[in-house]
């Protein structure tokens, strides 16, 4: 089968050079497509740290540099750079929302949530054209490369979707050097042999682990730092998760936006449901965004916009959020604002506000100024028209610009013409 076509035309966002995918076994685990079988060689971890100079990165941030889907849907020996603003385009069918629910899945991965969880159809990832070997197994592999202050670290993951949705192999590794490895070795057992690195007289350790949960997200938790290879592990291992637990899916939905919501938190859910309540919250606590926002909507939103009010119900009930007209002009509830207006709105508010108004639940023990938000958005411009379209990427590209938020979204081929003369945006063009 022939693999989909590589990004064309990186921009200068996507400065990280391509990495070739991986073929065969994926670290320890079997290769998937046809012939998912567990190897019969030993765990193969190295016993020596590798040297600290050789892992400094300029990257003050983790962040996710490369896509890899070895054999995912439609992909194979597929490898996509990621920079801060990437924007995915091609035809129907050619996997622009297959890549986005790779990276989804990965960040529920490394957020802890079970496979079940992250691939509730797990069939649908089955690459195409895939046989099942003897025992009727089929699955798939992907894995991504996450920068930041150690360098960067690789993670390949080999998942089992048939007859038995299972992880069958793990590897983390840096510098050519595997930090954790785990394979499937009993299918009768719900679990997988992982050894990673300690260093000093034991070298290496081994033990079981879940084969529903990605290893490298347990780590933290099994592994004491008390030597020079325990903490590169644990280093690598936490720079991983930090940027896999920094993802917010975002797809607003028209359809729920309309209606007034109870007051909560005022941090805005994937479908953005709760958008008045959360234009309750940044009227109320950061007016410099909220007139950002306000004056998007000028140029978003039909008709004169002289601001973005919000009316509550009397003793705390349900708020609903308006367009103000301006004086003399009665305001116009977003109920009856068209789908494509809220849409953009939604879209804008979270690229001016970031991770502070999101439900996301990034690293609690790093500052924020040391995390960065992905947005993941398919279907980024639907609904919209060439002028919100082109609105929303320059709001984009200021507010990635800034480094506090990335962007990897999927677009039609109307937004990709726009975005392809832009500087800063690195397009993935998509072949059938």
């Amino acid at each position: 089968m022939a693999a989909p076509a590589a990004p064309t035309r990186p921009g200068p966002a996507a400065a990280a050079p391509a990495a070739s995918a991986p073929q065969g076994p994926v670290g320890v685990a079997a290769g998937v497509a046809g012939d998912l079988v567990e190897p019969s060689q030993s765990l193969r971890v190295s016993g020596r740290p590798a040297e600290p100079a050789q892992r400094q990165s300029r990257q003050p941030r983790p962040v996710v540099t490369e896509l890899r889907l070895s054999a995912f849907g439609p992909h194979r020996s597929a490898v996509f750079p990621l920079g801060p603003l990437t924007l995915f385009a091609g035809p129907s069918g050619s996997g622009k929302s297959q890549a986005l629910a790779a990276y989804e899945a990965l960040a529920g991965l490394g957020s802890g949530a079970v496979l079940e969880e992250v691939f509730p159809d797990p069939r649908a990832r089955i690459p195409d054209r895939a046989v099942p070997d003897a025992q009727r197994r089929r699955g798939f592999r992907l894995g991504c490369t996450v920068d930041g202050p150690v360098g960067p670290v690789r993670l390949d993951l080999a998942v089992q979707a048939e007859p038995t949705l299972r992880i069958v192999g793990e590897r983390l590794s840096q510098d050519g050097q595997i930090l954790l490895a785990t394979a499937l070795r009993d299918p009768g057992r719900r679990s997988v042999q992982a050894a990673w690195l300690t260093g000093g007289a034991i070298g290496v350790t081994r033990a079981p682990l879940p084969d529903d949960r990605l290893g490298t997200a347990l780590l933290p938790l099994r592994v004491a730092g008390s030597t020079a290879g325990q903490r590169q592990v644990l280093a690598a291992a936490e720079q991983v998760v930090v940027a896999l637990r920094a993802v917010f899916p975002c797809d607003p939905r028209p359809d729920l936006m309309r209606a007034a919501v109870p007051q909560g938190e005022g941090r805005l859910l994937g479908d953005c449901a709760n958008l008045a309540d959360v234009l309750r919250r940044t009227r109320k606590e950061c007016g410099t965004r909220h007139a950002l926002l306000a004056e998007a909507a000028r140029t978003g939103c039909a008709g004169p916009v002289a601001g973005l009010d919000v009316r509550a119900s009397a003793g705390g009930g349900p708020v609903a959020a308006v367009l103000d007209r301006g004086p003399g002009r009665p305001a116009t509830e977003l109920a009856r604002l068209g789908g494509g207006e809220l849409r953009f709105l939604a879209l804008a508010l979270v690229l001016l506000t970031g991770p502070g108004v999101l439900a996301v639940d990034p690293a609690a023990e790093l500052l924020s100024a040391r995390q960065a938000l992905t947005v993941l958005a398919d279907g980024f411009d639907r609904g919209l028209d060439r002028r919100q379209s082109a609105e929303l990427l320059r709001l984009a590209l200021l507010s990635c610009g800034r480094g506090h938020i990335r962007l990897v979204a999927t677009v039609g081929e109307g937004t990709a013409a726009i975005a392809r003369d832009l500087p800063g945006v690195a397009m993935v063009d998509l072949g059938p």
